[in-house]
């Protein structure tokens, strides 16, 4: 404005409201953005998770906590995911994404009911063979409202098939009578009980283990009775490999982490995905310490100071025992023993893969890293991680006791050591077979097994589980071990034998497991995450595309980040080389 021009324009005074509405306003600047916790729910999440430490609550248990709502209230209410997020300190949105790509958490919508009991049919090739999909067609009209039946991918029971969960218990040869069975049982078990899993109680426990003179190889090697180095030749000279699938050397990957610099840390592998696989289960049913005494040594010689066991989420009786094993283990120890977690899966095939494992362990969604580095240099919680399936564990006492010719010995064929075959379909006696390395197919089922189920001859067989391909009958003599069955276009990975007969056909197995690859693809890659969709759409065809199912095959096998959609061709081309007859 000009003093010396009255035409000039005058200052306007802006109100900017009372003091009383610009207190109100910074108070509403203030508030908290998002939805809030209520009262109510932070209360039910405190009662499940128990009250937060002076530290705060961990965030690598976001997963554990994600289980015990899920347990209590039946699934994940969103009132619950709002409280939970701001007990631990976490985005909301962190916590959901977590809790949906889990397959075993149930998100609620606003006022959704939860159903009153869940029971899930496997669906795995051993189950379908042996009619899972008319027992889980009928079972939704006998059991009625309140009961939800679902299909599941398969839950380690191939040697039971079909098999079936109500809520956490399982039920062996699922007909539709015993299911209900199982379910009025579960109902008659009172509020807060359904479902709950009982346990195994058939196995050898903590006192009997340890008056048949277990851990005392445990013990003398941490005392420095027993030298380190002894223990890793003897696990060396038995050709020890891991038994979840790659077969990397043990006593090799033992001395790769104890070279890395401390703190270091151990994963054990016992999530057990592969379709087709239990021999883990079966295994830890029975022996628990056996493998918990093998846990030890690793973690002594190698210098781990803390040990997660991640335990896949269908076996929940495994789980209960377990728990109940350690803590006897940790309540009367034999020697000093490193930190102890048993962690709980939650339903997703891909955490099988080591670095997808340890994304879970740390309670985010298992999603495969990229590698280099390797877990061995930069694994859990950034650590050194030596990182070992149930099995390779389980067989390190007896190795060092008996030596190491004791385990190498049984071979065939040229081959050295003992494997646990996960033999299932259309053999008269499906179970884990405990046989030399290298032996044949023909000769497991004859020698084995009892032979074929009656009315059946031999057709193909999966040799290695979902990913391992798909053989002709006439390959049964081939050698089965790491190595030898690659020349063929196959792999033995975990040793699940799945045996198809003369009334199956190779081409519905080889769907059934691309399907199985969609389904469970963890969808951070495009070529795994629309090829396998891609894939099981094209095989529905009753000739098959060819070309441009191997286009697909190659651009999976290339340029996917982890095994699953490297390996998810191999049933692909299996049938193309040796059963063209069904899809030309």
């Amino acid at each position: 404005m000009n003093p010396d021009r009255p035409d000039s324009p005058r200052p306007v005074t802006a109100v900017l409201g009372s003091p009383d509405d610009l207190r109100e306003r910074i108070r509403r600047g203030a508030r908290l953005k998002g939805r809030q916790p209520e009262a109510t729910a932070l209360e039910e999440v405190r009662a499940c998770i128990g009250p937060r430490p002076p530290e705060g609550h961990r965030p690598d248990l976001l997963i554990e906590h994600l289980h015990r709502l899920q347990d209590q209230w039946g699934g994940l209410h969103p009132a619950h995911l709002v409280a939970l997020a701001r007990e631990m300190n976490l985005p909301l949105a962190q916590v959901q994404e977590v809790a949906s790509f889990y397959h075993h958490f149930d998100l609620l919508r606003e006022g959704e009911t939860p159903a009153g009991l869940t029971v899930r049919v496997c669906d795995g090739l051993g189950c379908e063979l042996a009619g899972a999909a008319h027992v889980r067609e009928r079972l939704p009209a006998l059991l009625g409202e309140g009961v939800r039946v679902l299909p599941a991918p398969c839950i380690g029971r191939c040697d039971q098939a079909p098999a079936a969960l109500v809520g956490q218990v399982a039920v062996p040869q699922a007909s539709e009578e015993r299911v209900m069975q199982a379910v009025v049982a579960q109902a008659a078990r009172g509020a807060g009980e359904i479902g709950r899993a009982l346990g195994v109680s058939d196995h050898v426990d903590y006192d009997t283990y340890r008056a048949q003179g277990g851990y005392s190889l445990a013990a003398a090697v941490v005392n420095g009775e027993e030298d380190a180095e002894v223990v890793l030749r003897a696990l060396e000279d038995a050709g020890l490999r891991g038994l979840g699938g790659a077969g990397f050397p043990a006593g090799r990957k033992w001395r790769i982490v104890r070279e890395q610099p401390a703190p270091r840390l151990m994963a054990v592998n016992i999530d057990e995905g592969e379709p087709g696989t239990f021999k883990d289960r079966h295994w830890l049913e029975r022996d628990p310490h056996r493998f918990l005494e093998g846990v030890l040594i690793a973690a002594q010689v190698v210098g781990t100071e803390a040990v997660y066991i991640y335990l896949r989420d269908e076996y929940h009786d495994c789980r209960v025992m377990l728990t109940r094993e350690i803590a006897r283990l940790q309540a009367e120890p034999p020697c000093p023993l490193p930190h102890i977690e048993l962690r709980r899966g939650a339903g997703a095939y891909i955490c099988g893969e080591e670095s997808a494992m340890i994304e879970s362990i740390e309670g985010r969604r298992g999603e495969p890293r990229q590698r280099p580095p390797y877990i061995a240099q930069v694994g859990l919680f950034g650590r050194p991680t030596l990182e070992h399936n149930f099995e390779t564990l389980f067989w390190v006492r007896d190795i060092v006791e008996r030596g190491p010719a004791w385990f190498a010995g049984p071979g065939r064929n040229g081959r050295k050591g003992l494997r646990s075959f996960s033999v299932s379909g259309r053999v008269a006696k499906p179970g884990v077979k405990l046989a030399p390395a290298g032996i044949t197919l023909n000769e497991l089922i004859e020698d084995h097994c009892g032979g074929m189920q009656p009315g059946h001859d031999l057709y193909a067989y999966l040799p290695g589980g979902a990913s391992g391909g798909i053989l002709p009958a006439s390959l049964a003599d081939v050698p089965l071990d790491f190595d030898t069955l690659q020349p063929h276009g196959a792999f033995i990975g975990s040793a699940a034998i799945i045996v198809l007969g003369r009334q199956d056909r190779a081409r519905d197995a080889a769907l059934a497991m691309m399907r199985f690859f969609a389904a469970e693809s963890c969808g951070q890659c495009t070529p795994c995450r629309v090829g396998t969709a891609k894939a099981a759409a094209l095989m529905e065809a009753p000739v098959w595309d060819q070309a441009l199912l191997e286009d697909l095959s190659r651009v999976m096998a290339d340029a996917s980040i982890c095994g699953l959609g490297q390996a998810a061709p191999n049933p692909i081309r299996c049938v193309q080389k040796y059963f063209a007859h069904e899809i030309a």
